[in-house]
Order: structure tokens, then sequence, then C-alpha cells
């Protein structure tokens, strides 16, 4: 490369970068006065560094093969801030890449034919009351990190406003707080909080990024009052796992205050348990409690369906390669369980998985045609999931990649599904990726029916993102999507 060609692409770098630096302002613009969640190709471009938003663009030539910049978008977002847009989710690199294949030059002319159902609002467009109470029933790993989400996603449109969690234990309180605030503030997997955290003793209360978050203590559920706490026909999220079945969960309507409960594992019995992206649509008004199933079955089920749906599935083994979690022990003692006794930070812990059976509640055409285990690896977060199956349609590897890809990018599982073709990849690439699985093509096999597929997914930040998702369905919370669907 001439010395000429080098000073031109650091030239081209640096305008990209500038561009960037001009957008984030433009964005925050569309974020908070319109309730516009921006992003580029499903990746959210809110709080986003500048670096962040440029490697987003180059994300795009790995999965479609198509060239996108800023200077492709920029031209978007600016316009967009001078139409008064109501709310919606706006993939404004699907729509770059669209202004550039329609030939047309006139990029406002564009938006207004594209996002004419938002321009000059939209009134009508999901719900745009009053915000949603949330309660985070427990304050651990999953608890934590939905709060990050939903602090994060205060500034904008969510309507979903966490209120309080809560925990057990009272003690002393300002020391309590101070121990919580710093669990929410620094977290040895996935980073430091993105904000500020800070503790009101006398209120018995966390303020993370102007969110004021009152802690409430208790031994149970009976012993709540939300309505005591000025909160109301509140959302009740439970992270313990200690109760699963309705009678249980039951305890948490029964508050005053309290309206519904997500439960985020497995429910027993009657319990519907959903994937969102499969069948949410299975929730009814009348449904008081829902569980969000597990990680894995949030993992592969979306997955499953396109495979399903494409191909068809006659039987099939699922194994779970999972990263340890607090259930197990540091060191070898007592456990319940079988093997998990033995120390997590130093074996492969051969268990069981209920997932495989668990697809069956959100894909009931796939019941009885799936096995599973599960083998807990010493790594603390990130899991992969192994799908051994029997189709009933014939394809080879090329084929069903560039199927999967496409599930990825242009279908109504695109925020379930990623899809990376990388042969460098590892577990801890995928520390808080926002969808429920990610397809590994590099380590797809497919030779005539035969067919395995490894989906990899972030058991906590991925997970976490798919019970937001439940939230806002519960909450009636919706918005348009754009652009619609060319096919």
């Amino acid at each position: 490369m001439t010395q000429q060609k080098l000073e031109t692409v650091f030239e081209e770098w640096q305008h990209d970068e500038a561009l960037a630096e001009e957008m984030i302002p433009l964005l925050g613009t569309l974020y908070r006065k319109y309730n516009i969640v921006p992003s580029v190709y499903g990746r959210s471009l809110i709080n986003r560094s500048v670096i962040r938003i440029l490697k987003d663009h180059r994300f795009v030539k790995k999965v479609e093969g198509t060239e996108l910049s800023v200077r492709d978008t920029y031209p978007l977002v600016k316009a967009m801030t001078d139409l008064n847009l109501g709310p919606a989710h706006v993939d404004v690199g699907k729509l770059a890449v669209a202004f550039k294949n329609s030939g047309e030059s006139d990029v406002t002319a564009f938006l207004k034919k594209e996002l004419a159902e938002i321009v000059n609002g939209h009134a009508q467009n999901g719900n745009n009351g009053e915000p949603k109470d949330v309660v985070l029933y427990g304050f651990g790993r999953i608890g934590r990190i939905l709060a990050r989400i939903l602090v994060e996603k205060a500034g904008g449109g969510n309507l979903l406003r966490l209120r309080a969690i809560v925990v057990r234990g009272r003690g002393d309180v300002a020391k309590d707080l101070e121990k919580r605030a710093s669990l929410l503030r620094r977290d040895s997997v996935h980073g430091p909080f993105a904000g500020s955290i800070s503790v009101d003793a006398e209120n018995s209360a966390l303020i993370a990024n102007g969110n004021v978050i009152k802690v409430i203590y208790a031994d149970s559920p009976s012993d709540v009052d939300y309505t005591a706490h000025g909160i109301d026909n509140a959302l009740i999220v439970d992270n313990t796992g200690i109760w699963r079945d309705e009678e249980g969960l039951g305890q948490h309507l029964a508050c005053k205050g309290a309206a519904k409960a997500l439960l985020t594992a497995p429910g027993k019995g009657d319990i519907k348990n959903i994937v969102f992206g499969i069948n949410q649509s299975d929730i009814t008004d009348d449904d008081r409690i829902v569980s969000a199933a597990s990680c894995t079955t949030n993992a592969i089920v979306p997955v499953l369906k396109a495979l399903n749906d494409q191909y068809g599935v006659e039987h099939g083994h699922m194994e779970t390669v999972h990263s340890y979690t607090n259930d197990q022990n540091l060191i070898d003692n007592y456990h319940k369980g079988d093997r998990r006794g033995r120390s997590a930070p130093l074996n492969m812990v051969l268990t069981e998985t209920g997932a495989a059976k668990a697809v069956a509640k959100a894909l009931p055409e796939l019941g009885g045609k799936l096995t599973g285990n599960a083998i807990r690896v010493p790594t603390p977060n990130v899991s992969m999931a192994i799908l051994n199956l029997r189709l009933h349609k014939e394809t080879d590897a090329a084929e069903l990649n560039d199927y999967l890809r496409r599930m990825a990018i242009n279908s109504p599982m695109q925020k379930q599904i990623d899809y990376v073709d990388s042969p460098e990849v590892v577990s801890s690439d995928f520390v808080g990726n926002r969808h429920a699985g990610v397809v590994d093509a590099k380590a797809t096999i497919a030779d005539g029916k035969n067919a395995v597929v490894y989906v990899w997914y972030d058991n906590e930040f991925g997970y976490s993102c798919q019970v937001v998702r439940i939230l806002q369905h519960m909450s009636n919370v919706s918005f348009l999507a754009f652009p619609k669907d060319r096919d």
C-alpha cells in the first residue's frame, strides 16, 4: 500500500469518527424527545460510543455482504430529527441500505414514505400512557442485570419504571444499601454500570441515573404492601426461584399494589412458559402469573422453530455446555442435586436439564422429539447449546447457514437469533449479547437429513433481555418497527 493510500484510509477513518460524533446527540434527541429507538441491523445505537457505532456498521458487511458506513446512515438520522416522529423502533442501517438500492436522491422524501405511519406523530402506537411500575423480587445475578437494562431503557419510550427491589434481611440499612449499590455498580462479568449510582439511606433507596429505586426488606411476599411506597398495579419479577408454581407465586398477587407476576425460571403446573418471539401471543389479559422459561429454552427454541419451519425436525438431542451458576458449590460440599456438590470452578459437571422437554411448552409440535443433557463447565458466563437433529428435508451446511443468517437479519425472530461466521470466536466474545442465542456458522454440520447446529448464548444478559421483552408485552408496551418487511 502506498503512502498516499495509507493517508487516504486514515483520513476516511477520521471522517467517519467525526460523523459518528455528530450522530450521537442526534440519536439522543430521537430517543429522549421522540421515543425512537434507532439501531443498525438490530444493534441498538442508544448510549453507544463512537467506536461502538463504527463497529456496528462494520457488522453489516459480515452478515449481509453489504458495505455500510456512517456516511450512509448519518443523513437519515439527521433528517429524522426534523420529521416529528412518533414512537417506534427504526433500523436506520436497513433503511440506509434500502435508500442506496432505491436509486432515490431525496433522503427526506424517502423517509416520509418509509415512515409515513409515524411522521408528525402517531398517537395510537402502542401504550403511550403512564409508565408501568416494575418491582424486582430478589436482587441476585438476574435481578441486577434486569435493573441495568431497565435503567438503561428508562430514558426513552420504554414505559417500564423500576420502582423497587425486595430483598431479605435488614440489619444496618445504610451498610446493606452500600453493599447492594456496589454489586450493581461493579460486575466481574459484565463490567461497570453505565452511569452513576448513589445511596439514599434515609429513604432506603438506590438512585441509578436519576431513577429512585426503593429497597424493601421482607422475608416473604406477605410482608410487603407496595402501595405504602407509592407503587401500584405493579409487575413483580420473581428472581429468587424459590416458588415456581401458581400457589407459591400467587403470594405476590396477594400484596397490595401488585398486579401480575413474572417468574425468571421455568414454571410448574399450568403456568405458561413464554419464550418471547415465539409464543408471547399466548399471554392473555387474564394471565396474572407467567414464566419466562429458562435461559437455555430461550436460546434453543427460536432456532428450533426456524429449522422446523423450513426443514421439519424429526427428532434430536440437545447438549448444553453451561457456565456454572450460583447454585453450585465453589468447593466440594453437600448439595441435594446429583454431582452439583463438587467444586464448580474445578470440574466439568454432568447434570440434567429440563430445557429439551420445556421446548414443547413453547413449540408443541416438537413435543417428545428432543432429549437433553447438560455439562456445567468452569466459566462464569456464556453457554452453548449443541442441537443434533434429524430433519425431514435434506440440506447442506452452506444452505442451512444461509437460511439461519437470513432469519437473524430479516425475520420476526431477529431479536432472538443472532449469527456469527468467524473461526476465532470464543465464549467471552458473547458476553453482553442481547439475543437469546447466536448461531455459530463455522461449526454447523449438515449432511442430508442430519444436522448439528451450535448456538452460543449469554445465559445472564441475553436471557434478561428476553425477560424485559415479556414485561413490555405484559404491559401492552409495543411500538411499530421500521422498515416494514418487504417480502
